[in-house]
């Protein structure tokens, strides 16, 4: 077969598909390759609900399997039309805990042809880690990931992954152990909090909420506060806001039907119930904060695969670098500019944290992937592709500062419209920094016609005159460079920074 000539892909690698056999649903993604920022090509969810029941019979119930292996043959077809190179498939606590579950195993091996890999609690934890390990950059806190046949919580600090334990608390089973009463399902959840050890040494931590009912908890947040970004890797809400939504949750008198509406009906019913459950978690455990992971088993198992020299780059980076070699006009040159632009900003009095200069980086890579676009539009471009692509590795507020550096840099140094909802979602500073590298990279671009080579040239100085009080300092073969245009984007700088700029061309 043909391969498609398509140029929006990687070169380089061939797709991987993962088969996630859940308790509450199964699902396939295919992912374009086993890489350490992978994006995904294919995801369809199909609600089997292999666990419902089993806490009574400890069998699934046939309707499901019948509903699940018929996924499952729907999933195998769609992994080879899309060409993987490789298909894995993990299951967790239905298909461990069932009687039936070998019985189940056994033919869902034959329509997938590959070994299914029934993890064990300890496994589902450690994957689940893994998985915010690969999301996150230097995570630290407590990773509790709630399926719907169980619980996982592990310790992750950075790389370092603690012993997990797995617990009978998963969103099916609490509702049918406790016949839908939610004061039974509390008590029968603080039963087994009592015990969890590991929730008491992440108190002023982060607990890394994982696991399709709580994603959707945070969801119905989003809608709630009007958020500007309906993105759940990296969602984060302190504690105290975090128990109040919970709490709306369990008795939803504030929370208004149509908020409701991005959640599917099926989910909706074991909502209270992880509400209830993560209340209790983050009761005992008290952390500053709890962040909402995209990222989760199948992640943390792809992440696994990868050598330690890939666990260990940049997920963020590594994504800007990627997207600028899909669409920029130079990937090289942004390169040049994320080194460029790191020799540039002390000289405006800004000490950056390595988070800052990460998201720095990240936002120079970035900045010319709008240029196919119409110029009226360009800016509104960069920033809706950049505030909405599924990076890795960065906070809300820090993929806020990256897509408005880029508008800035395209649209002028004002606010507007456009900007305002995600200016209210990044922090003073980082809307200061934002414009600071949107009005280096005005210049940047235009003395360099957005084409490498020449930028790394241009230095900056403290000037030795008197009405002068920074210097871009470029040689005297450069001089045909400078003009009306690039002067007016250097006075745009000086009004912002409040400091007299001025070009000098020298040998």
């Amino acid at each position: 077969m043909v391969e498609s000539e398509a140029q929006g892909r990687l070169p380089g690698i061939r797709p991987v598909s993962v088969v996630d056999i859940g308790s509450n649903s199964i699902r396939l993604v295919v992912y374009e390759g086993l890489s350490r920022s992978p994006a995904m090509l294919f995801n369809e969810k199909v609600m089997c609900g292999l666990g419902k029941g089993l806490d009574a019979t400890g069998r699934m119930a046939e309707e499901s399997v019948e509903r699940a292996l018929k996924a499952l043959r729907r999933f195998r077809a769609l992994s080879d039309q899309a060409r993987s190179s490789s298909l894995y498939v993990l299951a967790t606590a239905a298909a461990r805990e069932a009687t039936n579950g070998a019985a189940f195993i056994e033919k869902a091996q034959a329509i997938l042809g590959q070994k299914v890999r029934i993890l064990s609690g300890e496994e589902e934890a450690y994957y689940s880690a893994m998985g915010v390990v690969s999301g996150y950059h230097d995570p630290d806190g407590i990773v509790g990931d709630l399926g719907g046949g169980s619980l996982e919580l592990v310790d992750v600090e950075g790389r370092r992954i603690g012993q997990g334990i797995t617990l009978p608390l998963g969103g099916i089973r609490l509702f049918e152990h406790s016949n839908g009463s939610l004061s039974k399902a509390r008590a029968w959840v603080r039963k087994f909090m009592k015990n969890a050890d590991v929730l008491g040494k992440g108190t002023g931590r982060t607990f890394y909420a994982v696991g399709g009912t709580w994603r959707a908890i945070a969801k119905l947040h989003m809608e709630m506060r009007d958020y500007p970004l309906h993105m759940m890797q990296g969602y984060e809400i302190s504690y105290e806001e975090t128990m109040a939504i919970l709490s709306e949750v369990i008795e939803p008198n504030k929370i208004e039907p149509s908020a409701y509406a991005s959640i599917s009906k099926s989910r909706r019913s074991l909502l209270p119930f992880g509400a209830v459950t993560m209340q209790e978690a983050i009761a005992t455990m008290k952390p500053a904060r709890v962040s909402f992971s995209a990222y989760g088993v199948r992640e943390g198992y792809l992440f696994s695969l990868l050598s330690d020299e890939e666990r260990l780059q940049d997920p963020l980076l590594t994504a800007a670098n990627e997207i600028a070699i899909l669409r920029a006009r130079s990937p090289e040159h942004a390169r040049e500019l994320a080194e460029w632009t790191g020799r540039m900003v002390p000289f405006f009095g800004i000490e950056e944290t390595e988070e800052e200069s990460r998201y720095r980086q990240a936002a120079c890579l970035l900045a010319d992937i709008s240029w196919r676009a119409h110029p009226d539009y360009r800016g509104l471009q960069a920033l809706n592709i950049i505030a909405h692509s599924a990076f890795t590795g960065i906070t809300h507020a820090g993929r806020a500062y990256i897509a408005l550096a880029n508008y800035y840099r395209l649209e002028g140094l004002n606010d507007d419209g456009a900007t305002s909802p995600l200016a209210g979602i990044t922090t003073p500073r980082l809307l200061e920094m934002a414009k600071l590298l949107g009005g280096l990279l005005r210049i940047a671009y235009l003395f360099s016609a957005s084409m490498p080579g020449v930028v790394r040239h241009l230095t900056l100085r403290r000037s030795s005159r008197s009405d002068v009080d920074l210097e871009f300092v470029a040689p005297s073969t450069y001089a045909d460079f400078a003009g009306e245009r690039l002067e007016g984007r250097l006075q745009q700088l000086g009004k912002l920074t409040r400091m007299r700029l001025a070009f000098r061309f020298e040998d």
